[in-house]
């Protein structure tokens, strides 16, 4: 939908070309808690061969919004997120260049149906390629009704959320740092394309969403800013 926003002598005007119904955004039970901190807990390690090769998966790579109503398990989504953020040099260098090597992506997963997980929001470790959740139960609808009603993001196994922490890399570069934190979800979100391509699996971007409904739902800290959603599920 598109709008205009137009402020004058204290009133807020919106103008809207086209006007859609949507009662069901900001909608919801919002059944997710915040969770008290627990223990970590420990992810499969990654796997650094496979059958795949990286010209394999950039041919096959396509956007997926439908899925089998089959679970993923925790080693695919360790796999996933190792993809996005995961440590791959001494010094924590991770998957993803990142400029000053200062690392403003936060990497969390929206469960829904994973086999060894119960359903929730998690927010991965790099450093320890851990997980440790923050809200407990499933909010994919909450989140699908944030991300303007998308089926894929209530009806997708999981989905992986890049949010971004600027303060990281404005501090450094300026107020450039925000552009460097944006090509840095870029980089992450290919990352976890051809992953899951890799892995079998499908997937898709999704950048159309109500930034403060995404953070409410998810519980997000002060200061971060949700980048990318990215469903995935079963071809």
């Amino acid at each position: 939908m598109e709008r205009w926003v137009i402020v004058a002598g204290g009133v807020l005007v919106i103008a809207a070309c086209i006007v859609i119904t949507a009662s069901w955004i900001g909608q919801g039970s919002r059944p997710a808690v915040a969770a008290a901190p627990g223990p970590e807990i420990t992810l499969p390690p990654p796997r650094t061969e496979s059958g795949t090769s990286l010209e394999a998966a950039i041919l096959k790579r396509r956007s997926v919004r439908t899925y089998r109503e089959e679970p993923l398990t925790l080693a695919e989504i360790a796999q996933l997120l190792w993809a996005a953020q995961g440590v791959t040099g001494a010094g924590g260098l991770r998957t993803a260049p990142s400029a000053g090597a200062l690392y403003p992506l936060e990497i969390l997963v929206v469960t829904g149906n994973v086999t060894e997980l119960v359903p929730g929001v998690y927010r991965y470790r790099p450093v320890g390629h851990t997980l440790t959740r923050i809200r407990e139960g499933d909010v994919r609808k909450d989140l699908a009704g944030a991300a303007l009603g998308q089926a894929v993001v209530r009806d997708a196994p999981v989905v992986i959320v890049i949010a971004g922490i600027p303060e990281r890399t404005t501090g450094k570069y300026g107020e450039r740092g925000v552009r460097y934190v944006h090509m840095e979800a870029g980089h992450s979100a290919q990352n976890v394309c051809l992953q899951a391509t890799s892995l079998g699996l499908g997937t898709v971007t999704v950048g159309a969403f109500d930034d403060r409904e995404v953070h409410e739902v998810l519980g997000l800290d002060p200061g971060e800013d949700p980048l990318y959603l990215i469903p995935v599920g079963r071809r």
